[in-house]
């Protein structure tokens, strides 16, 4: 499969003024772009709230039961695509950072836990009786997207935060832990990450630049993750190095190179001891 494509909120139908915003029916969303059944990025946040139907929900690689309930919660970047029932429904909004950040001011969508970090659990579940309050909120930002009224926008943006308030007040990542600092520190971590995985492996960078000792950092990331720094830095090489190799027309040499390893057998190595396969076993292996 040749690369990717990334979306942006404009390569959709978007039925409000603000095209940094977008809600529809997932019925009507899936009928008038059914592209979004194939693997691809979004440049923007997304929520999908179910409440018909059943399926799979595959989020870089890792599969998601749909249910009625089901909520998923996804950032940009992340690679996704569905294989659902010919009866499924609910809710799909876009947004994006800017406008989320530029209209809200003293806080930014990021501070919420479940948009922190790529390894942040994408998914929650919703009974019938916390199903019922929380749609209410998606059910009122759809009928406000359908009519035009004053202040369009920031009623959308009001129930869109009600809604991210409500999924905070439900969704128990494994950072939530009782050490306020230590949540900043790991947010911290994550986000230099993010920033310098390919040029920079080692945790005595990242120590470095957080301003505290490595033993530090490895004690922040146990007392979080249960995990070690380097397990950290190496878990999202990882995932970066399988979002690069869906791109069947880029040798797996180049994305070596492109990661930054002095050679392809090194990166192999460790692709098959953090995966248990081999990157071209992986490239073949996948079902797109």
């Amino acid at each position: 499969m040749s690369k990717l494509p990334i979306y942006g909120i404009s390569n959709f139908n978007y039925n409000i003024a603000n095209s940094n915003l977008y809600i529809n029916s997932f019925k009507n969303h899936l009928k008038e772009h059914n592209f979004i059944e194939k693997p691809h990025r979004h440049n923007f946040y997304l929520l999908v709230l179910f409440t018909h139907g059943t399926g799979i929900h595959e989020i870089d690689f890792d599969s998601y039961e749909v249910k009625r309930g089901s909520l998923f919660m996804l950032q940009p970047g992340q690679i996704h695509n569905w294989k659902l029932s010919g009866d499924s429904d609910g809710y799909i909004v876009f947004f994006s950072q800017e406008t989320y950040n530029l209209y809200f001011g003293n806080k930014k969508i990021e501070d919420y836990s479940f948009y922190q970090s790529a390894k942040s659990n994408p998914e929650l579940f919703y009974n019938e009786e916390e199903l019922k309050e929380i749609e209410v909120y998606f059910n009122l930002m759809k009928k406000e997207s359908e009519t035009v009224n004053s202040k369009q926008k920031e009623a959308i943006l009001n129930l869109l935060d009600l809604i991210n308030i409500q999924i905070s007040r439900k969704y128990s990542p494994e950072n939530n832990h009782k050490t306020p600092i230590y949540n900043h520190k790991i947010n911290q971590f994550e986000k230099l990450i993010d920033t310098n995985f390919k040029s920079e492996k080692s945790p005595s960078f990242y120590a470095s630049k957080m301003s505290i000792t490595l033993k530090h950092l490895n004690r922040i990331c146990k007392t979080i993750l249960n995990k070690t720094a380097t397990q950290l830095i190496t878990e999202r090489i990882i995932l970066e190095a399988k979002r690069l190799l869906i791109d069947q027309n880029k040798a797996i040499s180049q994305i070596a190179d492109e990661l930054n390893f002095e050679n392809y057998s090194y990166f192999a190595k460790l692709f098959k001891k953090e995966t248990g396969i081999s990157p071209s076993d992986f490239r073949r292996n996948l079902i797109l």
